[in-house]
């Protein structure tokens, strides 16, 4: 098995050392990531400068860094470093700070495995909650029986795009894994200004989250409940809710297109 593993955190995180250690031994590991933290950039990538790989001396495995987003990350993987040997999953992680509800779209973790999703690799972005001492082994553990599972069918898993969640418990205080659907709130950002004396800045950081109504079924329900949960998540974000509430807005534009023509 041909595994790419990167994460939004950069390449000296420790999501990023606890995944690979959780990996050893499936198959052949390949590292490209971020040289530095990236958090937020989701699944951009870069069009208008060089982005430039550097080899990092690695006992047992291929290891890279670039000085670009996530999404960068992976694409010089599937291109470039690998372009002649696929890989057969991409991981992301471990991410520290969970990416639950439509949190998914501004997640560099998200959007790096966005990217192995779009060139048809099954692939999974994982994270944790922010906190001071993690349970990485937990987070590591849930990967590798993850990516075995779909290394043992991989017709049946091709393609997938997962979003997985692992509480902060040991392994021993896992209560299940749920197949879960996104929360319908996502984080709050708020501005924090200032002046360095040249001129006026801000900081634009995430708000300490208000108390919500937690839904059953939901990533957030089973993270509150010490369950890991799984999202499969889908590139189509067309509302087809509203499809049929929009023919009188179409309606009047082609009318508006009639007259002006």
């Amino acid at each position: 098995m041909r595994i790419l593993v990167t994460n939004d955190d950069g390449i000296n995180s420790l999501g990023l050392r606890a995944l690979i250690k959780g990996l050893e031994g499936l198959g052949e590991i390949t590292v490209v990531a971020p040289d530095r933290e990236q958090s937020g950039v989701g699944a951009s990538f870069t069009l208008h400068q060089p982005v430039r790989i550097k080899k990092v001396r690695s006992r047992g495995i291929k290891k890279y860094t670039v000085n670009g987003t996530p999404g960068d990350a992976v694409i010089i993987a599937l291109n470039h470093i690998s372009k002649d040997l696929p890989f057969d999953c991409v991981i992301s992680g471990i991410n520290q700070g969970t990416n639950l509800g439509s949190d998914v779209f501004l997640s560099g973790t998200v959007g790096a495995a966005m990217h192995g999703h779009l060139h048809g690799i099954p692939s999974i972005a994982i994270s944790m909650p922010l906190r001071k001492r993690l349970k990485w082994v937990t987070g590591a553990t849930v990967a590798r029986k993850l990516v075995s599972e779909i290394n043992s069918h991989k017709e049946h898993y091709k393609n997938l795009l997962l979003n997985v969640t692992v509480p902060n418990v040991s392994l021993d205080k896992l209560q299940g894994v749920d197949i879960t659907n996104l929360r319908p709130a996502s984080s709050q950002l708020e501005i924090t200004s200032g002046n360095d004396g040249r001129s006026d800045y801000y900081w634009i950081s995430v708000k300490r989250p208000k108390k919500e109504t937690v839904q059953s079924g939901t990533d957030l329900s089973s993270l509150q409940s010490k369950r890991v949960s799984i999202t499969p998540l889908s590139t189509d974000i067309t509302d087809y809710s509203v499809v049929d509430r929009l023919e009188s807005l179409r309606k009047a534009t082609y009318a508006l297109i009639n007259r002006e023509n």
